[in-house]
């Protein structure tokens, strides 16, 4: 390297790939296992965290001490390229180390990995993911060792032979052994992770899912546990959902009268098979479902890869990582997948699309969790329907102003696609009422709920 690319280097300091140490020691052969366990990297000797250059002392044996030291201590063993330069007339010594194909390795017993400027241990979830990861395959697609295929359902395997020949051209005509087989669910005694979750004709406990209707954070009206196969999951989740949501009928001239949820169940039904397909099973906790009067909030364990940011899911420049190969597979197969990747960005744009708040998105304790939030049957009802022509306009006035605060009296119009003068009517019944508030100038405010 030259001069001007090492004061390039310590201009730009360490990051993810970048590490400066005063001398070599044990933290050196620290970063050198998070640099392979993560994307590749390098060690410069003879440079202070603050970029000063100081320059270490190199003997002839100096470069055949550093390999054998890293060489003894990791697992397996990590050989750096070595160069030496020198800057100022003081020697630097660059290890440089790549991404390991086969993950993770160990510095004496421990793992650790590189996120952003520094090293972090991994925890054994983490080691797990990474050890699958290296191998292209998923925790799913693994033998268990604590179920046969003596507690598979055959009547669940054919239905979904069923399922799957209803969508396609060339029909299946497998029996459900030779289905299990052709897609690798059973290998010959054991059946995978997969096949349990998906066919399994007992309870399922470590795919709980806790569903609970709540009137406030804490009071609970209604609550159900759901440990059956995944399959059956998607339909007994969006049961009790609508069980516990509004919806009124909307006349609008044609024969027959159209059915408006609460919120869009379109988006409610991809966020519950993601929820679905892309948990972590070897959590300890459940999935849980919060049903608020006016939003729903859906937790899985099993954070977002550390790659994968909020702001990449709403941009929709993202690649989808599957924590669960097998059970997407089949999901894809029975269309309850449309195309891998892209589920979220769809549920983004859904509620765009029907002027609702957009969803929250977060990586919340041990996992994600999501909150939607409610359209405009928030305190309506089936009945909505019929009192709908009276109050039905005032209450989605209401909505949105809920889900759009510090909206104007033209842009609220402009989004309820309604005369400037019907809004301005309907303002004043709110503002009457005590339910909003007009806050800021005339020309730059906007209106609150309360």
């Amino acid at each position: 390297m030259t001069p001007e690319e090492i004061f390039r280097l310590i201009e730009q300091g360490e990051n993810e790939s970048v590490e400066f140490k005063l001398n070599f020691n044990a933290e050196t052969i620290l970063a050198l296992n998070a640099f392979a366990n993560t994307k590749g990297g390098s060690v410069y000797i003879g440079i202070s965290n603050d970029g000063n250059i100081v320059g270490t002392n190199i003997l002839p044996e100096t470069p055949a001490h550093i390999l054998n030291e890293i060489k003894t201590k990791t697992y397996p063993v990590l050989i750096p390229e070595i160069e030496i330069f020198e800057v100022d007339k003081k020697k630097i010594i660059k290890l440089s180390i790549k991404e390991f194909p086969v993950k993770p390795v160990a510095v004496k017993g421990k793992y650790y990995k590189r996120v952003k400027n520094s090293n972090h241990q991994l925890s054994l979830q983490e080691i797990s993911e990474l050890h699958l990861k290296s191998f292209n395959t998923s925790w799913d697609n693994y033998l268990t060792n604590n179920y046969s295929i003596t507690d598979v359902s055959i009547d669940k395997i054919q239905s979904l032979i069923d399922r799957v020949n209803s969508s396609r051209d060339v029909i299946l005509e497998d029996d459900p052994m030779q289905f299990l087989r052709k897609f690798e669910l059973i290998k010959d005694t054991q059946i995978t992770n997969a096949c349990h979750l998906l066919f399994s004709q007992n309870d399922v406990f470590y795919a709980t899912i806790e569903l609970g209707r709540f009137s406030d954070e804490v009071s609970i009206k209604d609550g159900i546990t759901i440990r059956s196969d995944l399959f059956a999951q998607v339909n007994n989740i969006l049961f009790f959902i609508k069980k516990h949501i509004n919806k009124q009928y909307v006349f609008n001239g044609s024969p027959e009268r159209e059915e408006k949820w609460q919120y869009p169940m379109s988006a409610i039904r991809e966020i519950v098979v993601n929820m679905i397909v892309h948990r972590d099973y070897q959590h300890y906790g459940a999935s849980s479902i919060k049903i608020y009067d006016n939003k729903i909030e859906f937790y899985n364990p099993g954070k977002l890869p550390e790659n994968l940011s909020i702001e990449n899911i709403f941009s929709g420049n993202y690649v989808s990582q599957i924590r669960n190969l097998k059970i997407a597979t089949l999901f894809k197969e029975v269309k309850l997948i449309e195309k891998y990747g892209s589920g979220l960005t769809r549920i983004i744009k859904t509620f765009r699309n029907e002027k609702l708040k957009v969803p929250l998105f977060e990586n919340f304790q041990d996992g994600f969790r999501v909150t939607i939030y409610s359209g405009s049957l928030g305190n309506g009802g089936v009945n909505g329907g019929v009192n709908g022509g009276v109050n039905g306009g005032v209450n989605d006035l209401y909505q949105l102003i809920n889900s759009f605060p510090g909206e104007n009296t033209k842009e609220l119009a402009n989004k309820m696609k309604k005369p400037y003068k019907t809004i301005e009517k309907w303002l004043a019944k709110l503002k009457t009422e005590k339910k909003i508030e007009f806050r800021g100038s005339s020309k730059n405010g906007g209106y609150y709920c309360l």
